[in-house]
């Protein structure tokens, strides 16, 4: 895929109706250095479903546990910058069922095009209950009026909020990293401020297809993204 190593990431918590197929599609893409799926305190059969596919499984309580088991999907990315070995870290959600190919290649492209972008994110289209569009309801609610207001300098980002991205993991090594939700917008901020907006690239992919959550199950997550802003 390229000279540089990849490293892609999978954080997990119960997502064992999903995390067998999306490892085993990733697994057999080439050029990868690890597929590492993070296991956060699952009670289902993610770990074993995992395992089997082909990743490398492991607690995100076990890494740096110094710090305590891990808090939330921030804390557990965070944790996966220290395990992962690649010059290039590439986050997939566990939930993804609509991966190809093109989502590793696509995010990975610009890195080695210009050695001054340090992040990647998408531009797709995010379905939602089989219609094609619509998704993505706290990207457009919150992270995107809270940009337009707060960073003008980001409104232009598609997908603030998307959690398939990749980032260089001496880049990861040096920004902070929100504990929960807020860990993408987070990031994007954080980035911005260190190394530019010019060091953030935007790469379009397909569709994005996932579990969609009911609205009832969205008001913590994004009072997480917008007391990040």
């Amino acid at each position: 895929m390229t000279t540089m190593s990849i490293s892609v990431c999978i954080p997990a918590r119960n997502e064992a109706a999903t995390i067998g197929e999306l490892v085993r599609a990733v697994v057999a893409q080439p050029g990868l250095l690890e597929v590492l799926v993070l296991n956060h305190a699952s009670t289902d059969a993610t770990e074993v479903t995992a395992r089997d596919a082909g990743a490398r499984v492991v607690s995100a309580d076990d890494v740096l546990p110094e710090f305590g088991p891990a808090l939330g999907k921030g804390d557990v990315l965070w944790r996966s910058v220290h395990i992962a070995q690649g010059d290039v870290i590439v986050w997939l959600d566990a939930d993804l069922r609509s991966f190809t190919p093109e989502y590793l290649t696509a995010l990975v492209q610009p890195f080695a095009a210009d050695a001054n972008i340090a992040l990647v994110k998408p531009d797709y289209a995010r379905t939602i209950n089989g219609s094609p569009t619509g998704g993505g309801r706290i990207t457009e609610r919150t992270a995107k009026p809270a940009l337009r207001e707060l960073h003008p300098h980001l409104a232009h980002i598609h997908q603030p909020l998307a959690g398939e991205y990749a980032i260089r993991r001496e880049v990861a090594r040096q920004v902070p990293f929100e504990i929960d939700y807020g860990v993408e917008i987070g990031l994007l901020i954080d980035v911005a401020n260190k190394y530019g907006t010019e060091a953030i690239a935007e790469v379009k992919i397909p569709p994005r297809v996932h579990r969609n959550r009911p609205d009832a199950e969205l008001a913590e997550p994004s009072h997480q993204v917008l007391r990040t802003t």
